[in-house]
């Protein structure tokens, strides 16, 4: 298997091959977003041997000659997407280890498992996730006994299983594991977790959001050559998909050192805009304030990435009254108000941009009250992050643009948790709920991402469902809570210019003009004039970063669909 992702990987640094003089690039239906918003559309582009724009033509406006020049065939020419929110090793690793993201039955989840064990004997521990028992129907977490049963028993050998829900905020873990990690009924819930117990006090055998570290902390780490590994998988993936940057969400200090070292062996294509999985690895890898762009604008430490809360799938998330269908809970705070403003702080005080997830509504109150605390303080252009801002209550929707906080969301989560939604909240707590219009009218900058693994890294998924509101069957018709729609301008701005803001980088990445990176997609589609369905199957045709072509279908396929 190495030897077939060298291989794959040899052709991919042939294929991104700079420019060594000025290319222009004729006959295109090119689309953009000017500096304020507006679409333009052009139909030539010149880039340099540095890999910056140099002009951008209209119509028939005059064109100089250039060394080399390249026929685009009247195809659409977009910026290069930028997703605003994603976890690069995870989407490395979620195609290198157990992937259960398919799976629509437990019965299915654990074949899936034994097959994964019985091909690969020689691994210590099953690892894995993209488990999701909402899909499975299940009306409850999996259990430990459902790693044990006798029909895994013989392909796992005895082996320990550790498995992440699709969302990252719950393990699922098999008796081995329990007891390799010293998890018994005795085991007390960290604050900010929770052990899922059976009758009795045992543990079931899932453990949520900071319990999870009770079973990660004896996880054998990964290699470094297996984080190399992930590392380039994760960038034949997203270029496949048209994303040219991205904001990795949770850097430690080893995927950073694995960023490097593709930065140093000319390696790192996709560019990549860091936020530290913590002040200690914030501390750790930047030290007294953000890095310099590096690699030619391919990687920066900008900021540091907090938790408040969890999810909605594993109840998780805070909210301000209790869920719905489980009346005994609010969620899990994962940090207090004091610890929340402590560690803002410590980010703020050294320049470091803050990102913090919020999802349920309690969260997003807790942290638009810290920020507007915050910012009495730490002046100037402070960019504050609120990472999914997924359950607002109304009277908090305005606050977002009022302090100037971004709204990084992820607008294909709203297709694939409006059942689910509408079970943990009930149908009167549903008005501030995925409310991308809402937050965007109070002002707000949006940044759309994907959260991948969590999701697919497909931003036409997420232009399709920020105009629609509609899933891929077109369910529900005109769309759920439809008056949170945005138009096509505004979602493509999510995934382009909106998105560069969000990371400091809206001075070179986010739109093709004079004097930005040469990054574009040429696509199949229109994606302001094709119906939403179209959108979604869109086939991206090659991927270009700094004016090199690093991705490029092969003749007749179709988009990648792999994660």
């Amino acid at each position: 298997m190495i030897a077939r992702w060298l291989t794959a990987l040899a052709a991919l640094v042939l294929l991104a091959s700079p420019a060594r003089a000025d290319t222009l690039v004729v006959n295109v239906n090119g689309v953009t977003l000017n500096d304020q918003g507006t679409v333009e559309r052009f139909t030539a582009l010149l880039f340099g041997a540095d890999g910056r724009v140099k002009a951008v033509y209209r119509g028939k406006d005059k064109r100089p000659k250039a060394q080399y020049q390249i026929d685009g065939r009247g195809r659409t020419m977009i910026p290069g997407l930028i997703d605003a929110h994603l976890h690069v090793m995870g989407i490395g690793f979620g195609a290198l280890t157990l992937d259960l993201s398919e799976t629509r039955s437990l019965a299915e989840a654990q074949a899936r498992i034994a097959d994964y064990a019985a091909e690969h004997p020689d691994r210590a521990w099953i690892i894995g996730g993209g488990w999701n028992q909402e899909l499975w129907g299940l009306g409850r977490f999996p259990t430990a006994a459902d790693l044990d049963s006798p029909a895994l028993a013989r392909a796992l050998a005895g082996r320990p299983v550790w498995l992440e829900r699709v969302d990252g905020h719950a393990g699922w873990a098999n008796a081995a594991a329990l007891a390799a990690a010293g998890v018994t009924a005795a085991s007390q819930d960290p604050a900010g977790g929770r052990i899922e117990r059976l009758a009795g006090g045992r543990p079931a055998g899932v453990l949520v959001d900071n319990a999870m570290n009770l079973v990660g902390r004896v996880v054998p780490p990964p290699r470094a050559s297996d984080r190399d590994l992930a590392l380039d998988q994760a960038q034949r993936l997203l270029l496949a998909r048209g994303v040219t940057a991205a904001a990795d969400m949770g850097t430690s200090l080893d995927d950073w050192q694995a960023f490097r070292r593709a930065g140093d062996a000319g390696r790192l294509r996709v560019r990549i805009i860091s936020y530290a999985a913590g002040v200690e690895d914030m501390v750790r890898i930047a030290g007294p304030g953000p890095s310099p762009w590096l690699y030619d604008d391919r990687l920066r430490l900008t900021g540091v990435k907090l938790y408040l809360d969890g999810a909605l799938g594993s109840r998780g998330a805070w909210l301000k009254a209790p869920y719905a269908d489980a009346p005994g809970t609010r969620g899990l705070p994962r940090l207090d108000d004091t610890q929340l403003a402590n560690l803002m702080s410590r980010g703020a005080m050294d320049g470091f941009q803050v990102a913090v997830h919020a999802i349920g509504d309690r969260a997003n109150a807790a942290l638009l009250d810290a920020i507007e605390e915050l910012s009495a303080t730490y002046k100037g252009d402070r960019r504050w992050r609120v990472e999914h801002a997924q359950v607002v209550d109304p009277v908090d929707l305005p606050r977002f643009g009022r302090l100037g906080a971004i709204a990084s969301m992820q607008p294909i989560h709203q297709v694939s948790d409006r059942t689910m939604a509408e079970a943990r909240l009930g149908p009167a707590r549903l008005a501030g709920a995925y409310a991308w219009r809402s937050i965007a009218a109070g002002g707000a900058r949006l940044a759309f991402g994907s959260d991948a693994p969590v999701e697919l890294p497909d931003p036409f998924a997420g232009i399709a469902a920020a105009i629609s509101r509609e899933d891929a069957s077109g369910q529900p018709p005109g769309g759920w809570q439809p008056q949170e729609r945005i138009d096509r301008a505004a979602a493509l701005a999510g995934y382009t210019t909106g998105a560069a803001y969000a990371g400091f980088a809206e001075d070179r990445l986010g739109r093709l003009a004079p004097g930005f990176r040469a990054d574009f997609v040429f696509v199949d589609v229109d994606p302001l004039l094709a119906p939403p369905g179209e959108i979604r199957r869109a086939r991206v045709l090659e991927t270009w970063v700094g004016g090199a072509k690093v991705f490029e279908a092969a003749p007749g396929s179709r988009a990648a669909k792999e994660r």
